[in-house]
């Protein structure tokens, strides 16, 4: 079933949403958000940027469980793999496939490698954030395949996908599918649908504000003594949340 969600975002807003870093973009959208920004949307676990040479990664969630201890999933439905990768093909791209292990906190060798990199690149997918383990990590980032994972292995677990296209659970974080994701060494940031109109102007406004005052006041701060600077400081910390407060109307400030 082909993923229903109304999308916002052009790909070419999505492009520019990828020169920025997941922190930056958390920044922008606790601006715009109903949700409590200091627990909301993104992961509360330790997750693992592999590839963080690659920058950020974003994309829309296609969704899997696993649970590779189990060998009865791989005889009740052996084209199980089939039926998911003709999902993942229905949705449309860019994707990041989420995927939850059920035998979280044990690791049963790696669910993806270089074959399932390739395999998802070539479905749409620009990368993957496992709750569990990976390997071939040099082979995957030549696949132009990033990954975010728990751990690495050396071994392959024997992996049949459980379920698709439903709620995961993914580093404590409850994610759907179509969900618009982005992630990079930091972590992820599931953002919700009704977030995505006035990000991008969010958080160019927020990283502009940042650099126009407490940024450069930081900076300019030589000839200057240390009460001169720590009063600058103050000036613009004011600045900045006065700016924060008249373009959002009580925004979150620092």
């Amino acid at each position: 079933m082909a993923s229903n969600v109304k999308r916002v975002l052009t790909h070419g807003e999505l492009l520019q949403m990828k020169r920025w870093n997941t922190p930056t973009v958390y920044n922008g959208w606790e601006q715009i958000t109903k949700h409590d920004s200091s627990r909301d949307c993104f992961n509360l676990e330790d997750v693992r940027d592999y590839m963080p040479q690659m920058g950020p990664m974003v994309g829309y969630a296609v969704t899997l469980v696993i649970e590779p201890s189990n060998a009865a999933h791989r005889e009740k439905n052996p084209n199980a793999w089939m039926e998911y990768f003709r999902y993942v093909a229905s949705v449309q791209g860019p994707k990041i496939v989420m995927v939850q292990d059920l035998d979280k906190p044990d690791v049963y060798g790696a669910g993806w490698g270089e074959v399932m990199a390739n395999t998802h690149r070539a479905l749409g997918c620009v990368g993957l954030i496992a709750d569990g383990s990976v390997r071939d990590v040099e082979w995957m980032t030549n696949a132009g395949f990033k990954v975010l994972a728990r751990r690495l292995s050396v071994g392959h677990a024997k992996v049949c996908p459980v379920r698709w296209n439903c709620a995961v659970d993914v580093f404590g974080r409850p994610v759907e599918p179509g969900t618009l994701i982005h992630a990079d060494q930091h972590g992820f940031l599931a953002i919700p649908d009704e977030d995505h109109a006035g990000l991008l102007e969010a958080l160019h406004f927020m990283d502009n504000n940042e650099c126009n005052t407490l940024i450069s006041a930081a900076r300019a701060g030589t000839g200057l003594t240390m009460e001169e600077l720590l009063q600058r400081i103050e000036q613009s910390l004011g600045d900045f949340r006065s700016a924060t407060q008249k373009k959002f109307k009580g925004g979150i400030g620092y």
